[in-house]
């Protein structure tokens, strides 16, 4: 099969992956092979490529945000069936035994196991992932389509999660990528009224097409205090203005894996009423499972631009470069 295959870390302009002609992998007992429709792009994957996380495994393909029909079956598998059609996201196993897995923490194993960073990922022809760990996809949700709610997608929902969306709750959101804009079509499904903080004129745009009741850049603040609020953006410097924004007992959600330092603060203005501020860590397959019933029922829409998978390199630097509508998706 074909593959785009990292040997070693390097700036994604000295375009590091390799495309290699190499061996279709066999299903191990509990196992399912997919023959990959489609595999979306993320951040992560830059870090992976460029030494932000040190390497697990050397080679590896890259690409947690996969879609395909299950093409093969190890021994054992009875949930799924050749043809049927599955994702696989960022989280790739648990170890289902320590204490962050037996109290319905899995996102927090101890011993968790990633796609594209511990395993071989999406940018190939094939990948194989445990029954156990695939994602149905509802009829009616295009690969290409699917491929951002499974990692974005679900962080976002499970920032969102922690906000305690309901009818008339005031949700404020810093930052408009991917994650936001998965996550304020659930927001307004439930009820939610979310103002939308971005620079981007285009972003904006689509916020507004979205139904934000109001967008703006800090240090602006809409009309009325927020309830809750969710940091996109990974700058710690908005921060001490999202904790100000708060209404009394509002909850700050940072919803990135990385964030600049956050900036010293004073206490009254910023964190007194009982303002909480928590952090999200990856997510679990029970978010996975919801957020994928919401996409067949409000539906979600996501904007995409393909990519074949030879041209790996070149999507990722034009993501890495802001150039991209929408998110980047592989279709090998």
């Amino acid at each position: 099969m074909r593959a785009m295959v990292l040997h070693e870390q390097a700036p994604i302009e000295t375009a590091p992956l390799r495309l290699e002609d190499i061996e279709i992998p066999e299903p191990g007992a509990g196992e399912i092979r997919i023959k990959v429709d489609a595999c979306g792009l993320c951040h992560t994957d830059l870090h992976t490529i460029e030494g932000d996380f040190e390497l697990r495994k050397e080679p590896i393909i890259p690409g947690h945000q996969i879609v395909g029909p299950v093409d093969a079956l190890g021994e054992g598998v009875t949930r799924f069936g050749i043809g049927d059609r599955v994702g696989i996201a960022w989280l790739h196993e648990t170890c289902g035994a320590c204490r962050f897995c037996r109290s319905g923490r899995e996102n927090l194993c101890l011993k968790g196991r990633f796609t594209g960073w511990d395993v071989d990922g999406g940018y190939a022809e094939y990948t194989l992932v445990s029954e156990d760990w695939a994602y149905p996809i509802p009829d009616g949700i295009d690969a290409v389509d699917a491929t951002p709610l499974l990692c974005g997608g679900i962080v976002g929902y499970r920032a969102l999660r922690y906000t305690d969306p309901a009818p008339g709750k005031r949700i404020g959101m810093f930052g408009f990528g991917n994650s936001a804009h998965v996550s304020i079509q659930v927001a307004r499904h439930l009820g939610c009224e979310v103002a939308v903080f971005t620079r981007d004129p285009d972003h904006q745009r689509h916020a507004e097409e979205l139904g934000a009741v109001w967008v703006g850049t800090v240090p602006e603040a809409p009309p009325f205090p927020l309830d809750a609020a969710i940091m996109f953006a990974p700058a710690g410097t908005l921060v001490p203005p999202a904790l100000r924004m708060l209404d009394r007992g509002g909850v700050l959600v940072l919803g990135g894996i990385f964030m600049t330092p956050v900036p010293e603060m004073e206490y009254l203005p910023h964190l007194w009423d009982e303002k909480v501020i928590r952090s999200v860590a990856h997510a679990t397959r029970e978010d996975g499972q919801e957020l994928l019933r919401y996409a067949s029922e409000i539906p979600i829409i996501t904007e995409t631009t393909q990519f074949p998978l030879e041209e790996a390199n070149e999507a990722l630097l034009q993501m890495k470069s802001s150039k991209i509508t929408g998110d980047a998706v592989l279709v090998p």
